[in-house]
């Protein structure tokens, strides 16, 4: 008989497959891929006799024509009436070409919105992209930005307050936690907002406000940063010196596994494991503090309080121990801090910095330093 293979022999599976994000529960979705050279040819029409549903599947192009740059750019079914997510990365220079794959169900006809660096947007509304599969945003497609409204006369009152926010008992809901970086601004993962047609925010003072979109998001780190009006907490500090050392007590504070423990949040502690992640990922630590679904986008504190990273994913024990024979135990990772920083400065945000020197605090006094900062995020399809 062939000899059995032993498990710790076998070829690993590819990355992804080790790691489970950390993002409890369970439209269109279209995939960008990065921005081509401007110049490119525009897409072929579809050959004769290729049916229509292969068609609608084949990618089409965004030009932008504008002369500005595009911060954030949505493509949905015509007459959705949300906007969805961003789909870029990165800002879009004038004249660069953005590549978008519909989803297998996505249909032909789009509504595309951009919005410019000087916060005003162009519509291109109700294309069909089987038929036209380059459409290009003009100058004369640019919308004027909204005027500010005008102040009442003297002694008039002032406009009613928008309703209150109230969670969609009928949507398909996820929840992740996020955590104050500057007023009104809240950092988590992309990951925990994908595909959201809404996120709610739970403060911890149990108020409920809405993000509005577009998110600013870097898919290759998994970060994103929210923006929450109505002042969602205090913004935490970043460390900002001396660098962070293998074998650092650090402390996590998040909501993991909403509806299953408690509503509130909890609290882990542990080291920092390794100053590289999963295959030695440079931007990441591995550590050991215990973190589960509903964990994604928490601080990762250290014993001053301050942040060195952000929680995004744990090892998948169960698929490593099919591979190895062995079952991994409290093997986490986290976005650095000097990662997250260089995101938000990139997005316009001057985040709080602190140096981590003195007296380290008990884990619960951590706790209550970041309780205020630290939000429960849900997401609605």
């Amino acid at each position: 008989m062939p000899r059995a293979m032993s498990p710790s022999r076998r070829s690993m599976p590819p990355l992804p497959a080790l790691v489970a994000p950390l993002l409890a529960g369970a439209a269109l979705v279209a995939a960008a891929v990065p921005p081509s050279p401007a110049g490119a040819q525009p897409a072929a029409a579809p050959p004769p006799g290729q049916g229509a549903g292969q068609a609608q599947r084949e990618p089409f192009r965004i030009v932008n024509r504008t002369g500005q740059e595009v911060t954030a750019l949505h493509a949905v079914r015509s007459g959705r009436g949300e906007w969805g997510r961003n789909l870029l990365e990165r800002p879009l220079a004038p004249d660069r070409v953005f590549l978008i794959r519909p989803g297998e169900r996505a249909g032909c006809r789009f509504d595309i919105r951009l919005v410019l660096a000087d916060g005003r947007e162009a519509r291109l509304m109700d294309q069909d992209i089987c038929a036209n599969r380059t459409l290009v945003a003009e100058p004369a497609q640019v919308m004027a930005a909204a005027p500010p409204p005008p102040a009442p006369p003297p002694g008039a009152s002032a406009a009613p307050a928008p309703g209150p926010v109230r969670i969609n008992p009928n949507a398909r809901a996820s929840s992740g936690t996020g955590f104050v970086v500057a007023r009104d601004r809240v950092l988590t993962n992309q990951h925990v907002i994908a595909d959201c047609n809404r996120v709610l925010v739970r403060t911890a003072d149990n108020r409920l406000l809405a993000a509005v979109p577009p998110a600013q998001v870097d898919r290759q780190r998994d970060l994103a940063l929210l923006a929450v009006p109505g002042d969602p907490g205090p913004p935490l500090a970043f460390r900002a010196a001396p660098p962070v050392r293998r074998g650092e007590g650090v402390v996590t504070y998040g909501f993991p596994l909403s509806g299953l423990l408690s509503s509130g949040p909890t609290l882990t502690t542990g080291e920092v494991s390794a100053l590289a992640g999963l295959r030695d990922n440079p931007q990441q630590f591995q550590i050991s503090a215990p973190v589960q679904p509903g964990n994604s986008g928490g601080p990762l504190l250290d014993r001053l309080g301050h942040v060195v990273g952000v929680v995004v994913s744990k090892l998948n024990a169960q698929r490593v121990a099919q591979f190895t024979g062995d079952i991994p135990q409290n093997v986490n990772f986290a976005v650095k801090g000097t990662e997250a920083l260089d995101f938000l400065r990139r997005a316009g945000v001057t985040p709080r910095l602190a140096e981590s020197r003195g007296p380290e605090r008990s884990a619960a006094e951590v706790g209550e330093a970041a309780h205020p900062s630290t939000v429960f995020l849900r997401c609605e399809r």
